[in-house]
């Protein structure tokens, strides 16, 4: 699955292809102007974005140009009534991966989707886990964020702050700011239960924690905190 941003101003179009991508088990969000793309778009989430060119409020390969600069782990597909050779070298050049005219059958743009995906996750850009401090979530990669507990919150970030070392059982009782001389030894495991099932029913992925004897816990797969 891949988290879609889609920038289409065509009503009946746009609502098009978010029936048909989200078929195809992607989780698409859809505007229809730069400004909407401004206010949805978050680059720690959105995998691929489908844009046009002729927008209301601008061109579409101004947001190209603008979001390759930014140097994001983006794929960009541009979909345009514009298929001239000309326009499509243009909207290469400027930084889109596929050029394509809306004339193009459903299914191919499924493939092209397909292709890039696996392509950004080859390259290990896709595949990032975030924890985010502002609002407390965790946005597994490709995935919505998960609203987390302060607790939750607490044992993931003192985990991940391991650096992919071991974090060991007294400093998540730390985190969680009990006495570890008087806490309760199963709450560590309590808790760590507790947030692996929230992750599972929210995405069906396994949280990537091991638990190593004798050593402690490890966040095992490339995470950031911001």
């Amino acid at each position: 699955m891949a988290h879609i941003i889609l920038v289409e101003d065509e009503q009946i179009l746009r609502e098009e292809l978010v029936e048909f991508l989200t078929g195809y088990g992607h989780a698409v969000q859809a505007t229809d102007s730069l400004a909407g793309f401004a206010q949805c778009f978050r680059p720690e989430q959105h995998v691929i974005a489908i844009i046009d060119i002729g927008l209301p409020d601008g061109s579409g390969l101004d947001l190209v140009q603008q979001l390759r600069e930014q140097k994001l782990s983006l794929g960009i597909i541009v979909l345009t009534a514009r298929a001239g050779v000309p326009d499509k070298l243009a909207g290469l050049a400027r930084g889109a991966d596929h050029y394509l005219p809306k004339s193009t059958d459903l299914e191919e743009l499924a493939g092209i989707v397909a292709a890039l995906q696996r392509r950004l996750d080859v390259g290990g850009l896709s595949l990032r886990w975030l924890l985010q401090t502002a609002g407390r979530t965790l946005v597994p990669p490709g995935m919505p964020p998960i609203d987390l507990s302060p607790h939750d919150f607490a044992v993931l970030r003192v985990i991940i702050e391991g650096n992919g070392q071991p974090v060991s059982r007294r400093a998540i009782v730390d985190a969680l700011g009990d006495d570890y001389i008087t806490s309760d030894p199963a709450r560590v495991d309590s808790q760590l239960h507790r947030l692996r099932r929230k992750v599972m029913d929210a995405t069906g992925k396994d949280l990537p924690i091991k638990t190593l004897r004798n050593q402690g816990y490890q966040f095992y797969e490339f995470v950031e905190i911001l």
